[in-house]
C-alpha cells in the first residue's frame, strides 16, 4: 500500500513541476523532443524506470536514506528539467543541512512527521512541522534540513526537482571532509584547531559499516 501512494505522488509532484516556472526555468532546452544515451534501444522502455519497485520490500533502513531518481538513474530524464527523491527518516534520524544549488525543492510527507526549515541569504530561519498529507518549498539554492524527532516511529517523503540533475551540497561535509585547513576553520568557527578535528572524526567514514 505505501509503495503504490508513493508512486502515486510521484506521478502528481513530476507533472506538477513539469507545468511550473520552477521546471521551464530549470535545466537548459533542448532542441529534440528527448535525448537519449548513444546506442541505446528506443522504445518505451527507454522512457521506464522500475529501479524503485522493491524498495520497501526489505527492512526499513537503520539510517537516514535518501533514494535517488536523477539522470544518472533514469537517463530518459536528461533535458526533461524534473527528477524525484524517495526520502526514509529512522527515529531519531536527521537528513542534515544541505542545499540544491540548481534547483528548488518540492517535499511531500506521506509517513510519520517532519520537523524541517530553510536559511534565506539574510540568515533568517524558516520552520515548519509537518505531517502525512503536508508539502513544503525549499527555494532553490538555499540552505536546508530535515528531523524526524520522533524517538519510535519513521518517517518518509517524496521530493520532486525542477532539474534532472539538481545537486547536493552537504554543509557538513563540505566544509569539514574536503580538505580545508584546520586552522581556517578554527578561526571561522571562532574556536580551537582540536574542536575542528573532533568535528572531523566524527564524519569520518567508519571503515567497519
Amino acid at each position: 500500500m505505501a509503495s503504490t501512494f508513493v508512486l502515486y505522488v510521484m506521478i502528481c509532484l513530476v507533472l506538477g513541476f513539469l507545468s511550473s516556472p520552477i521546471a521551464q526555468a530549470g535545466d537548459p532546452d533542448i532542441i529534440t523532443d528527448f535525448v537519449i544515451p548513444a546506442n541505446a534501444t528506443l522504445d518505451g522502455s527507454s522512457f521506464t524506470f522500475t529501479g524503485i519497485r522493491n524498495l520497501y520490500a526489505t527492512d526499513p533502513p537503520p539510517t537516514f536514506r535518501v533514494t535517488k531518481i536523477g539522470m544518472k538513474e533514469f537517463p530518459a530524464l536528461n533535458g526533461q528539467s524534473v527528477s524525484m527523491a524517495i526520502l526514509d527518516y529512522p527515529a531519531g534520524s536527521v537528513n542534515p543541512p544541505h542545499t540544491h544549488p540548481r534547483s528548488a525543492e518540492l517535499l511531500f510527507v506521506f509517513e510519520g512527521s517532519l520537523d524541517l526549515g530553510f536559511i534565506d541569504t539574510t540568515n533568517m530561519l524558516f520552520t515548519q512541522t509537518l505531517q502525512p498529507g503536508d508539502m513544503f518549498i525549499f527555494p532553490k539554492g538555499l540552505v536546508h534540513f530535515q528531523y524526524n524527532k520522533n524517538a519510535t516511529e519513521p518517517a518518509a517523503a517524496v521530493s520532486a526537482f525542477g532539474s534532472a540533475n539538481a545537486g547536493t551540497v552537504s554543509v557538513p561535509m563540505s566544509v569539514f571532509a574536503t580538505g580545508i585547513d584546520d586552522a581556517i576553520l578554527a578561526e571561522s568557527f571562532k574556536t580551537d584547531v582540536a574542536t575542528i578535528q573532533k568535528i572531523k572524526a566524527g564524519l569520518a567514514p567508519n571503515p567497519n559499516a
